[in-house]
């Protein structure tokens, strides 16, 4: 099966099928402390956030989703357009297949030309930096204009997945050349199994501009790919895809054992409301992202994926104002409480 079907595959299975994780991304057992005299008028609560220099009118991120066949460029065109009219950033999805196939390409380029002006991030997988090289990276950043670049990793997803490249040393080093190599910022992104401490200050002493945890508890990728075997009868896929279904560290985790290594956090993997945002950054991470909440309004159009994300932004300005924050810099001062899985797998004695 060739890249490009594979990503229209993974699409449709994510459109249709319920691919979220079975636990929790651990917002559930995070706690803002209610101020219940917050001294500033709501209306004056300014979201802007300040990433790479670039401004976005709200910490908010449209993360990595799709691109790569013909069939997504009206999905991508619809993102785009909404994270335009925002003010919001937006990253594309695995551009692997375009750099195979030329053709692709304008399923990708559809995102910078209907989003002129919004922080535009390119995205290519880490094991595919060996075959591609930094002229492959190069080439995911301009044929998109990006203004900067994501590394993903998902060796969950490689490992489950029969044509998956499992191919795993060296990648670090093959990180480090990319960031010492290309002029745009590197973000290196999780995918669904979530970024630990050691892992973090690995990746930031190699070089990297920000780390998105991409935690557990939002799309399962060992989910998709279930479903993917059992359409073609691959029973050993199957099973594989069921038995880590749930693997990973909680995003809710990831973003306290990420934050503090001195580069911006986001936090992606089971966002699904403004209080989810609003709580992340109060455990430390700088933005937050969501993608598989906007599958759905995308194929419908653009309105409904600004009607969705709108509705986050003032989930998010409501949750603030109901903590006396006047900025998103300031969540990072509220008083948080952790219960639950989140507490016991941060430990007792670990300060927020």
């Amino acid at each position: 099966m060739t890249t490009s079907q594979r990503k229209i595959e993974h699409l449709r299975i994510c459109a249709d099928k319920p691919v979220e994780a079975h636990t929790s991304a651990g917002f559930d057992d995070v706690h803002l402390t209610h101020c219940a005299l917050p001294e500033i008028d709501k209306d004056d609560i300014n979201l802007s956030t300040e990433l790479f220099s670039k401004q976005l009118d709200a910490p908010l991120l449209i993360a990595s989703m799709t691109g790569g066949h013909p069939d997504t460029c009206e999905i991508n065109r619809a993102l785009a357009l909404a994270a335009e009219h925002l003010g919001i950033g937006i990253g594309v999805g695995s551009q692997r297949a375009a750099i195979e196939d030329p053709v692709q390409e304008a399923s990708f380029r559809v995102v910078r030309d209907c989003a002129p002006n919004a922080f535009v991030y390119a995205n290519i997988g880490v094991v595919q930096l060996a075959e591609f090289g930094i002229a492959g990276v190069e080439h995911a950043i301009e044929m998109i204009d990006a203004d900067a670049i994501a590394i993903h990793l998902n060796f969950l997803q490689e490992a489950v997945q029969p044509e998956g490249c499992t191919h795993a040393s060296g990648c670090l080093s093959a990180i480090k050349e990319v960031c010492d190599a290309i002029s745009v910022p590197v973000i290196i992104k999780e995918t669904g199994a979530g970024i630990s401490r050691e892992t973090a200050v690995v990746l930031v002493d190699a070089g990297v501009d920000a780390i998105d945890v991409g935690g557990s508890g939002g799309t399962s990728w060992a989910g998709v790919e279930y479903y993917r075997a059992l359409n073609r009868g691959d029973e050993l896929s199957e099973h594989l895809g069921q038995v880590f279904w749930d693997w990973g560290i909680p995003t809710a985790v990831s973003v306290v054992e990420c934050s503090g290594c001195g580069v911006p956090v986001i936090a992606t993997g089971g966002v699904r409301t403004g209080i989810d945002i609003a709580k992340s950054l109060a455990l430390g991470a700088s933005l937050a992202g969501t993608a598989l909440p906007l599958v759905a309004p995308a194929m419908e159009g653009v309105d409904a994926v600004i009607n969705r994300l709108s509705r986050m932004i003032a989930e998010l300005k409501i949750a603030m104002f109901l903590c006396g924050c006047a900025d998103p810099g300031c969540m990072n001062a509220v008083s948080v409480a952790t219960c639950g899985r989140v507490r016991e797998m941060l430990g007792a004695n670990v300060r927020i």
